[in-house]
C-alpha cells in the first residue's frame, strides 16, 4: 500500500500510459475533524465505488445486469 499525505485542494494522479492524462486523479476537497472529502475526476469507461458498494456489486451484480437477467426470457 502507498501511503501519502495530502493538503485541502491537492491531488493524486493515477495511471494514464500515454502522459496526456491520468486515468484517475483524486483531490482533497475538505477536511473537517476526522473526515475527508474526495473528489474524483476520471476516463468515463473507469468506474469509481466506494468500496462497500463495490463489493456488493461484485457479488451480487450490478443493478443493470440484474434488471436484463430478469427481462430475459428462459431459452
Amino acid at each position: 500500500m502507498l501511503v501519502l499525505t495530502r493538503k485541502k485542494l491537492e491531488s493524486i494522479a493515477i495511471g494514464g500510459l500515454d502522459d496526456t492524462q491520468p486515468l484517475l486523479t483524486v483531490t482533497v476537497l475538505e477536511i473537517c475533524g476526522g473526515r475527508v472529502r474526495l473528489g474524483f475526476e476520471g476516463d468515463p469507461s473507469v468506474f469509481i465505488h466506494r468500496s462497500e458498494l463495490w463489493e456488493r456489486i461484485r457479488t451480487r451484480g450490478s443493478p443493470e445486469e440484474r434488471k436484463e437477467g430478469a427481462a430475459t426470457p428462459p431459452a
